[in-house]
C-alpha cells in the first residue's frame, strides 16, 4: 500500500489538534503546529504515525502520592502514552482513559506490566495528587496522574504540539478549559514520540489493535 506524506501543521491544525473547549464556552484555533511530517496508509487508520518523532519532554512535577515524578526517568525504555487533559473535562478526558482501560485490560498480563499511561493535568489547581488520585483508581489504578504549576506543564505540552490555556472562571462559576486533545504513544526503543490518536475519535478497539505493537515500538 502506498503511504502518503503530510506536512503535519496542515494535518493536524485542520482536524486532530484543534483546540477547544471542555466545560462552557466554545472553541478556538489552534496555534501551535508541530514541525513533524505525519505518514499514514490510510485515512481512516486510528493511528498517525510521525515521521519525525517528538522528544519526551523533560517534565518534573508531583505524582498522585505528592511525590517527584521525572517524566523522562521513570517512563525511560517503556511504552508509554501520555495525555494532557483533567478530571473535570465533561467529555474528551473520561472518554479517552476510559478507552485506554478497556483496551490495556485486553492485552495480556505482561503487556499489561509493560504500559505506561501518564495523565498531566491541565487544571493544576484543581487536580491536587489526592483528588488526581481517586479520579485515576476509578479508571485504572495503574495509570499514573501528575500535577504541579501550570507554567511548566504548558511548556511542556507546546514541545509536543499540543496547545492548553489556563482554566478561565465564567461569570456564572463554571470553568473552562482550553486544550488540545490527543495522545501520543512514545516507543520503548528510542522514547520519542512517534504515534498521535485524536482522543475525541479513536475507539477502545482501535487502541486494543494497536497496544501490542506500541509496546514492542512498532508501527500501529
Amino acid at each position: 500500500m502506498r503511504k502518503k506524506t503530510l506536512i503535519a501543521a496542515a494535518v493536524l491544525a485542520a482536524a486532530t489538534l484543534t483546540l477547544s473547549a471542555c466545560g462552557s464556552g466554545g472553541g478556538g484555533d489552534d496555534t501551535e503546529k508541530p514541525l513533524a511530517d505525519v505518514s499514514t496508509e490510510q485515512d481512516t487508520k486510528a493511528a498517525t504515525v510521525l515521521d519525525q518523532p517528538f522528544t519526551k519532554p523533560d517534565l518534573v512535577l508531583k505524582d498522585t502520592k505528592g511525590e517527584k515524578f521525572d517524566l523522562r526517568e521513570q517512563t525511560k525504555g517503556k511504552p508509554t502514552l501520555i495525555y494532557f487533559g483533567y478530571t473535570n473535562c465533561p467529555d474528551a478526558c473520561p472518554l479517552i482513559m476510559s478507552n485506554i482501560a478497556i483496551a490495556r485490560k485486553s492485552l495480556s498480563k505482561a503487556e499489561q506490566e509493560q504500559l505506561q499511561v501518564v495523565l498531566v493535568t491541565t487544571d493544576p489547581e484543581r487536580d491536587t495528587p489526592e483528588h488526581l488520585g481517586k479520579w485515576l483508581k476509578g479508571q485504572d489504578p495503574s495509570f499514573i496522574g501528575v500535577t504541579g504549576d501550570f507554567p511548566t506543564i504548558q511548556a511542556s505540552a507546546r514541545t509536543l504540539g499540543i496547545t492548553i490555556e489556563e482554566p478561565v472562571k465564567e461569570k456564572d462559576g463554571t470553568i473552562t478549559s482550553m486544550h488540545s486533545k490527543q495522545v501520543i504513544a512514545f516507543s520503548p526503543k528510542t522514547d520519542k514520540g512517534y504515534v498521535f490518536y485524536n482522543a475525541e475519535t479513536v475507539s477502545d478497539a482501535d487502541l486494543a489493535k494497536d497496544l501490542p505493537k506500541i509496546i514492542k515500538g512498532e508501527n500501529p
